[in-house]
């Protein structure tokens, strides 16, 4: 008997798509841009990804011997900021569906000399292979609007966190200072696109990126779908006047 809650299609950027089709796509988007990613970050936020991202770290309360799950870590910088956290007795899992990007990630990662505590998994956010109750900590930055389901990828990553756990989301967002949304409108679909054809030679994987942002939940509706996965004390930090937001839940 078919699920009647799950529909056949869902959106890639502003298409509707088989359902079944659309990690397909998105593998396809991030093949194209592994090669040029991280400069591709640095250009679109004007480097300003780096702190969002090391404030993340630092509201994640993560010591030293836990656990860390960074989910679709696309190329490891998550990780290479947890690993010295958590110190040699604890452990940092890297995945990513993407076998390019999780290679991506590997480089480097070795490449700074970050290996005794840290490994390479490929894995579906919505399906994660690891034992119930097992993290401390899970993260996923700038990956959950990519997800085929969302609803799913939640539940997953609250199922592998001990009671107590953390999850962290790192996403896009909607803008929340007067103005500041047409300004972004007119970013991301004008200068985002023309970087990508300009520096990555693809302006179409870059046209879904900005497609995807705004398809994406809103700030309370996140957290509403947080709560609904199991995880309680949900609350976010805009940053950047909402173009990104910081969730935080805890495993109930």
């Amino acid at each position: 008997m078919s699920d009647p809650n799950r529909s056949d299609t869902t959106h890639f950027g502003y298409r509707e798509v088989p359902a079944d089709d659309k990690s397909r796509l998105v593998g396809d988007v991030f093949r194209s841009v592994a090669s040029k990613y991280d400069l591709m970050n640095d250009l679109m936020s004007l480097g300003v990804h780096r702190l969002w991202k090391r404030f993340a770290v630092q509201v994640s309360d993560v010591r030293r011997g836990e656990r860390v799950l960074d989910v679709a870590a696309g190329s490891g910088d998550l990780a290479a900021l947890f690993a010295p956290r958590v110190g040699p007795d604890g452990r940092v899992v890297v995945s990513d569906i993407n076998p390019v990007m999780l290679d991506v990630g590997r480089g480097r990662l070795i490449d700074r000399g970050i290996t005794g505590n840290v490994e390479f998994v490929l894995a579906d956010a919505e399906n994660l292979p690891f034992p119930d109750r097992y993290f401390d900590l899970v993260t996923i930055g700038f990956g959950l609007r990519n997800v085929t389901h969302i609803e799913r990828a939640l539940a997953s990553m609250a199922r592998v966190l001990k009671p107590g756990g953390r999850l962290l989301v790192l996403e896009f967002s909607r803008p929340v200072l007067p103005l500041l949304d047409r300004a972004y409108d007119t970013y991301s679909f004008n200068i985002l696109p023309w970087l990508g054809r300009v520096v990555a030679r693809d302006e179409a994987s870059y046209r879904y990126l900005a497609e995807s942002i705004r398809r994406f939940p809103d700030q309370d509706t996140l957290k509403a779908m947080m709560e609904q996965a199991g995880l309680g004390r949900v609350h976010y930090h805009n940053l950047s006047g909402g173009i990104v937001a910081l969730h935080k839940g805890y495993r109930l």
